[in-house]
């Protein structure tokens, strides 16, 4: 069977790449991971075949060249699966290449700079921005320190944040325009932040924070916020024996997620823009409210699952809906402690919303795998879970439940740590800017929550003081965490006691 490429994939191919036509590259993103693939390249695909348009991509890894070696021999194309009852199987063209920064710095700026580039996308996970517990950009994280002191805007920079203001210098220095940045991560107010960290950078780089006119010109950048949704599951061997099978061409690397899908973009774009809003993002004034809702009602239920179901041995999502207490924990999370929380949204009915986000989690088609949500979690939970904490606590409701959650990425850890001290290298890794910290915490935890709770809580990169100060917090937070001991233990886990109006 011939591997995927512009020659194999005949009919299949867009519209716009049949006949010889390419359009040129309009946008460079960083993190050309799977959510992406499935999200914002799947939106841009739709806008050039609506309206056409210079907008295809190069995606950028920061890190890793697996994406590189998957799609370049295959000419950047890749099937994308939307998974329900009946999957729908469709070939995306809108990447034109994937370059590796580390390998290629010299083409990555070269896109960057070049006149026919408009946008940066970026997808880079909350830990990539390098930012502290305030939401500020991190000087002296180790990547951010090493790039304040390159001496010159061509120079390979380690960060994201380094990479995208060297090119906005360069572009400066021949008259083209400002690139329009727009963070596409599950971080609350993330184009405020994007704009902030990329000013913060410049202003304390040894090199930019000479150039006057450009600091200046900085200011007036344009860094959107916006917010991004759909359940985008691990590629596996059995999609891509499905794409064999439907589409008839070797795909090293297709995505699958949910048929739902949601983009909400801050309505501040540049007039030359892709046909976005004429294939389904939404464009307002307030992204906040969509941001903060989907944050609270979907992503914090979420990583509640992932940490809770791992502890019990559960792999998916929707096995975990499948476990009747479970399930019931975590919709009283949501009803009682989560969405009380949350402000009202101009045309999303919260109650409905909340609501067919279970009913996405219960989707057979999509199975989810709990220990790639639980990746990052100490990234993760400072924007879905403490947040809600901190205005339960400010309005006097309950943090039962939220503790809970928090207790059992705790326990999560002690988890993680006590696998690899028993399995070595075959156990699943903790994945988390934060391991060895995380993990040195664990080795000395002993299951007591007198004892390894104020261990956990002197995490100050994690729990900030207006937490750790909070008795009606920490009562639960010890509560919760001594409960659920035992199940490291080899207990058998009875979450009845946990549930509102169910006598254990």
């Amino acid at each position: 069977m011939k591997r995927l490429n512009l020659q194999s994939a005949g009919a299949l191919l867009p519209a716009y790449l049949k006949n010889g036509e390419s359009p040129q590259i309009g946008i460079v993103h960083l993190g050309p991971g799977a959510f992406f693939r499935g999200h914002q390249a799947f939106y841009t695909d739709a806008a050039m075949a609506k309206a056409g348009g210079n907008w295809r991509i190069c995606a950028v890894s920061m890190r890793s060249k697996d994406v590189a070696e998957a799609l370049n021999p295959q000419d950047g194309l890749y099937a994308l699966a939307q998974m329900e009852q009946d999957t729908q199987l469709s070939l995306i063209g809108s990447i034109a290449e994937v370059l590796v920064a580390p390998l290629d710095y010299a083409k990555v700026q070269a896109r960057l700079t070049a006149a026919s580039c408009k946008y940066v996308t970026m997808t880079i996970t909350e830990k990539g921005y390098c930012l502290n517990s305030s939401g500020e950009l991190d000087l002296s994280h180790a990547d951010i320190a090493a790039d304040l002191q390159l001496p010159d805007a061509v120079s390979q920079a380690k960060s994201a944040i380094g990479l995208l203001t060297q090119a906005l210098w360069l572009r400066h220095q021949v008259g083209l325009p400002m690139l329009m940045l727009m963070s596409c991560d599950n971080l609350t107010d993330n184009g405020h932040k994007l704009k902030a960290a990329v000013r913060s950078f410049a202003a304390n780089a040894q090199f930019f924070a000479k150039d006057v006119d450009f600091l200046l010109q900085l200011t007036d950048l344009i860094c959107p916020c916006s917010m991004v949704d759909s359940i985008t599951p691990a590629t596996d061997d059995a999609l891509r024996d499905l794409v064999a099978t439907r589409l008839g061409v070797q795909d090293a690397w297709p995505v699958k997620r949910e048929a739902f899908c949601q983009w909400v973009v801050e309505d501040i774009l540049p007039a030359d823009q892709p046909a976005w809003r004429d294939v389904g993002v939404i464009f307002t004034k307030d992204v906040t409210a969509f941001e903060k809702a989907k944050l609270r009602l979907l992503n914090a239920p979420h990583s509640t699952l992932a940490y809770l179901g791992s502890l019990l041995g559960i792999e998916t999502v929707f096995d975990a809906m499948a476990q009747p207490q479970l399930s019931q924990l975590v919709q009283a999370l949501v009803n009682n402690e989560i969405l009380p929380s949350v402000p009202l949204v101009d045309g999303l009915d919260l109650a409905q919303y909340s609501a067919d986000i279970f009913r996405r989690f219960e989707n057979p088609s999509v199975r989810h795998l709990l220990a790639q949500i639980a990746w990052d979690g100490s990234q993760k939970l400072q924007m879905r879970l403490l947040p809600v904490i901190r205005d339960n606590l400010a309005a006097g409701r309950s943090v039962r439940l939220l503790a809970l959650a928090i207790a059992s990425w705790l326990q999560f850890i002690r988890l993680r740590a006590r696998q690899a001290q028993q399995q070595g290298e075959q156990a699943p890794a903790l994945v988390d800017p934060l391991a060895p910290l995380l993990l040195a915490t664990a080795a000395q935890c002993t299951g007591d929550a007198r004892t390894d709770v104020p261990l956990w809580l002197a995490l100050d990169s994690i729990f900030a003081a207006d937490l750790v100060n909070q008795t009606a917090f920490v009562s639960a937070l010890w509560q919760a965490y001594q409960q659920l001991s035992p199940i490291l233990n080899g207990a058998s886990a009875d979450l009845s006691q946990f549930i509102p109006g169910v006598d254990a």
